[in-house]
């Protein structure tokens, strides 16, 4: 019963994420909007709202991730996957998660957090003349979404655990 409630208390995290990708979709929206008719209304380009633009497109694209494993969307070979048992099913997620996933986004959010604490340090800003400044909050979205990805893998675990909980029930009680 705690592993169900602490796969639902992951879920409802990776689900956050998913809403706060959204929002930051429509954001990037509006703000495309505003950068070409500035553009070819006005004539006026600013380079700020086109470093906005990648911005926003990488942070929606980061925190979607984890709600993307959560949601099942995430890239694996469904050909072979969709025609397994469930049991089978579970197997195969345990391991990837543990043997694939969690090492190879522990290891990026740990990196990543030297790299965009180096740019703080620096005091990083954009290269060009009216971008944006503050470079080191772009960079921070890579570890921050690493290790929610990671929190999305836990729920993914639990999830494969309790699915091979409830056949080894069912198992017993036939």
């Amino acid at each position: 019963m705690l592993l169900l409630r602490l796969e639902r208390a992951v879920n409802r995290f990776s689900d956050l994420l998913g809403k706060i990708a959204a929002v930051l979709f429509v954001l990037m929206l509006f703000n495309v909007f505003i950068d070409v008719v500035s553009r070819y209304v006005f004539n006026d380009v600013s380079i700020a709202l086109q470093e906005l633009e990648w911005h926003l497109f990488a942070t929606m694209f980061l925190l979607a991730i984890p709600y993307t494993l959560r949601a099942g969307g995430h890239v694996r070979v469904d050909l072979v996957y969709d025609r397994l048992a469930p049991a089978a099913r579970a197997w195969i997620d345990l391991f990837g998660c543990l043997f694939l996933l969690l090492p190879f986004c522990l290891l990026v959010a740990w990196y990543g957090i030297g790299f965009s604490h180096e740019a703080y340090l620096l005091g990083e800003t954009s290269g060009d003349p009216g971008g944006l400044p503050y470079r080191w909050l772009i960079k921070a979205a890579i570890p921050l979404a690493l290790f929610a990805t990671a929190v999305s893998g836990i729920g993914l675990l639990l999830k494969s655990v309790n699915c091979l909980r409830a056949q080894s029930v069912a198992d017993r009680q036939r």
